[in-house]
């Protein structure tokens, strides 16, 4: 019996976050992980925040999308 890897959204996020923030780049993996979040959970504030700070700096460039 296989257990499913659950954790709180406010978890999955500070560990993308902090990954993408110190490596510049931004993998599959992470957006599949993000994109789960959005899916399937109400976003707090802070939550909400952390995406949008995502967001911005791969819009600025600072951030970039590899495979």
């Amino acid at each position: 019996m296989k257990l499913l890897n659950i954790q709180p959204t406010k978890n999955v996020l500070e560990e993308v976050y902090s990954k993408v923030m110190s490596s510049s780049v931004i993998t599959n993996d992470e957006r599949q992980k993000i994109r789960r979040v959005l899916l399937t959970d109400y976003l707090d504030d802070d939550e909400y925040a952390i995406i949008e700070t995502l967001v911005d700096h791969v819009s600025r460039g600072l951030v970039k999308f590899v495979e």
